[in-house]
């Protein structure tokens, strides 16, 4: 009887084990994106916080102990979730896949990643068009513009270096060309000219979005690296051959494209070993690797 009475308990006690665990695996599937966001941090030390930028408050991730150094890596996140349809637009932005902020947090270097306006956090000023027609705005310029300087001022850095992933490529070279504090940029899976990307994939126009090549004298003294994915469909490196052809002759520029890396994967074992190389500038001019050549620095 005793052993009966054990028996049940026993069952009992796996059944409210399973249900605990299926109410956990619940609940942590209805976190919100900036919930999720904000344990990513936490596993890597890293802290988040809401920055008063104008016009569009955001989300920075920074690490808990505080970054001294001349220079800081600031990483700009990509277009996020824009569209829930081919046809209706988000209505909520953020990130599915937190691939730039993985990559900032486990950067060893002094980093910071920085959302994009109405990432993680609504303001009232958000609306669809901030993340669709108007994702390179000028007010957004301004808000990431704005982060840089509050960035600067509090842990008194004397230069950038900007990582752009995606979308953050294309503000990435906008903000450099507007500060004179950016050093260098580099893209990973970069969307370097908006323009020529809506026109190639066939989208609609971006209205109310700057251009990078808009200011190619500008851009040309710029130091700057960019990494294309060769199984890319989303930004495929067509398009970095196309921004190359179209800047033309610059003082310090590089570019290769990586076998076997697509938009969203591969880029945290490549970034390993591409984030500890420095930008070489000892040639002047585009430098484009083939995919074969790129695969054995890679490995490196």
């Amino acid at each position: 009887m005793k052993h009966k009475n054990l028996g049940s308990r026993m069952r009992a006690g796996v059944w409210l084990l399973g249900l605990a665990l299926l109410v956990s695996a619940t609940l942590s599937g209805c976190q919100s994106p900036y919930q999720t966001l904000q344990h990513l941090s936490e596993q890597h030390d890293r802290q988040l916080e809401i920055i008063p930028t104008h016009p569009f408050p955001l989300v920075l991730g920074a690490p808990t102990m505080r970054p001294s150094a001349s220079r800081i890596r600031v990483y700009l996140e990509g277009d996020g979730h824009a569209w829930a349809t081919a046809r209706q637009p988000s209505l909520d932005p953020s990130p599915r896949n937190l691939l730039t902020a993985q990559l900032a947090f486990s950067d060893p270097t002094p980093s910071i990643y920085l959302a994009r306006p109405c990432q993680f956090f609504k303001s009232t000023n958000c609306s669809t068009a901030i993340w669709t027609n108007r994702r390179f705005a000028p007010e957004i310029l301004s808000s990431l513009d704005h982060a840089l300087t509050l960035i600067k001022s509090r842990y008194g850095n004397q230069e950038f270096e900007l990582i752009g992933y995606s979308g953050g490529a294309a503000l990435a070279l906008l903000l450099a060309v507007k500060r004179d504090d950016v050093e260098q940029v580099q893209t990973l899976a970069g969307n370097l000219s908006p323009r020529t990307w809506t026109r190639k994939l066939k989208l609609s126009p971006l209205t109310g979005s700057l251009e990078p090549l808009d200011q190619r004298k500008k851009l040309a003294k710029i130091a700057q690296r960019h990494i294309a994915g060769a199984d890319d469909h989303i930004t495929p490196p067509v398009l970095m051959q196309h921004y190359l052809n179209e800047l033309g002759s610059a003082e310090c520029l590089q570019s290769m494209v990586l076998p076997n890396i697509s938009h969203n994967a591969g880029w945290q074992q490549a970034w390993e070993v591409w984030r500890a190389i420095p930008l070489d500038c000892s040639s002047s001019g585009s430098n484009l690797q083939k995919p074969e050549q790129s695969s054995m620095l890679q490995g490196r």
